[in-house]
């Protein structure tokens, strides 16, 4: 998974999609995170990962970070390109 966009879910910290710049157990470190908030138009982050949103405007997808550190990874899913381009074509949801 390393070197490849992916969609990572973990325990208690949500959902994340970016690439995965390194791995070690139950840690990954994530380039250009994205936390996936809240999706519409896709019925499972397996669907996201692989179709993108059908809803784009319905998602809430805050602005991304340059690194984030994710402890208890409970789920990697590498995106197809059109669910990346889908992911990152979601206007940024701010407040």
């Amino acid at each position: 998974m390393v070197g490849k966009y992916c969609i990572v879910r973990t325990y208690s910290a949500g959902v994340f999609a970016g690439v995965v710049t390194a791995r070690e157990g139950k840690e990954v470190v994530v380039s250009n995170a994205r936390r996936l908030w809240f999706w519409k138009g896709a019925a499972s982050l397996s669907q996201l990962a692989m179709d993108g949103t059908s809803d784009p405007s319905g998602c809430k997808f805050p602005c991304p970070v340059d690194e984030v550190l994710l402890t208890e990874v409970i789920e990697i899913i590498p995106t197809t390109d059109r669910g990346r381009a889908s992911i990152e074509g979601v206007k940024i949801w701010r407040q």
